[in-house]
């Protein structure tokens, strides 16, 4: 299994809010491959709101062919709409794979 994070910085006060667009139900739910999207957000800072969106996915292929897909494009599309700038000051992709794990059952 395979964790892609995407770390975003953005404006203060924004966090919390964008937050749940990270795991509304939708097409990234169908994709083969995929497990869940968990949303952290970091503690602690002052200068500006930071999220963390783990990606969960049995394998690279699979994170590979919705990076790919006409979905993962609409899903990033942005406003279109003359809504407001976005509060996303930066962003930064980091792949891991999960090499252990222990559980409550365990």
């Amino acid at each position: 299994m395979i964790i892609v994070t995407n770390r975003i910085k953005m404006k203060l006060g924004f966090a919390e809010k964008m937050a749940p667009m990270f795991t509304r139900p939708g097409t990234l739910q169908k994709m083969n491959g995929f497990v869940k999207v968990e949303v952290l957000i970091t503690k602690n800072l002052s200068e500006y709101d930071e999220l963390n969106v783990n990606m969960y996915w049995n394998t690279m292929e699979d994170f590979t062919l919705w990076k790919n897909s006409d979905a993962f494009k609409e899903a990033h599309s942005g406003p279109t709409n003359g809504e407001q700038e976005s509060p996303i000051l930066g962003s930064e992709i980091i792949i891991s794979e999960v090499a252990s794990t222990l559980d409550s059952n365990a």
